[in-house]
């Protein structure tokens, strides 16, 4: 969506780019662990490649990479794939309202570029939709200038991992820097007593049920939380429900 004209001259396109900045480098630090731990784990550098740019979900790839490695079925790989991933339906839900009135294949761009500090950014910017057509142009360039830079910051970096390879040393931590980055964002969605519930049941889960093969704990955490949440709100009296959405 960058290399529009109308997008990336806007002004609310540079302001997405500094919102952005904050983050990159931890974005980066992530994806530099990420390309090099596709290599480490014996995956062909087009492999590698073709994965940094057509999956472009680090949480994805990293619970893949080591289901990829053990010969996991690939129904197991997809399904965990899948249930890391299940959080975009939840920020495409939300999005919705902003870019409904887009073509579809913008919509479809937006979509694929925008990752977990972008709608964390963007929506912290934008809480609502606007509903004119300068307000929405100033909300899509802000979107696209967000996306822009930690795009650039992710596919540069994995890129670099990819081609020096086990010339990093697991020993640097990098990829902790990309933890962080994940937990920041949690602690800023983490807003209202049901996302902490979901929260807190997830992690009891995920380690409760570590011994699980092939990470499936991953999958089994994210399936028991959203059931918990699932009781929790059917229980509530439609006031109460309202105000927990």
């Amino acid at each position: 969506m960058f290399f529009l004209p109308e997008i990336h001259r806007h002004p609310a396109f540079r302001d997405g780019i500094r919102s952005s900045s904050g983050v990159a480098p931890g974005i980066a630090a992530w994806g530099l662990m990420t390309g090099v731990a596709m290599i480490k784990s014996g995956m062909s550098v087009v492999e590698a490649v073709a994965m940094t740019l057509f999956v472009y979900a680090g949480s994805s790839q990293l619970a893949a990479i080591p289901l990829i490695v053990a010969g996991a079925p690939a129904w197991v790989v997809w399904a965990t794939s899948f249930c890391v991933n299940l959080r975009f339906v939840v920020f495409s839900l939300h999005l919705r309202d902003y870019l409904m009135h887009l073509p579809r294949w913008r919509r479809l761009a937006n979509g694929f570029l925008t990752a977990d500090l972008t709608y964390a950014l963007f929506t912290g910017r934008h809480p609502e939709p606007a509903q004119d057509a300068a307000g929405r142009l100033e909300q899509e360039a802000f979107l696209a200038g967000n996306y822009f830079l930690t795009w650039c910051s992710w596919i540069g970096a994995s890129l670099v991992g990819i081609a020096i390879g086990n010339a990093i040393p697991a020993e640097w931590g990098l990829g902790f820097a990309g933890v962080l980055c994940l937990v920041g964002i949690v602690c800023s969605l983490a807003n209202t007593p049901m996302r902490l519930m979901a929260a807190a049941v997830a992690g009891v889960a995920a380690v409760a049920t570590f011994a699980l093969p092939l990470k499936l704990n991953v999958v089994a955490a994210i399936a028991i939380a959203v059931l918990a949440c699932m009781v929790v709100e059917n229980r509530m009296p439609p006031p109460a429900r309202e105000r927990a959405a």
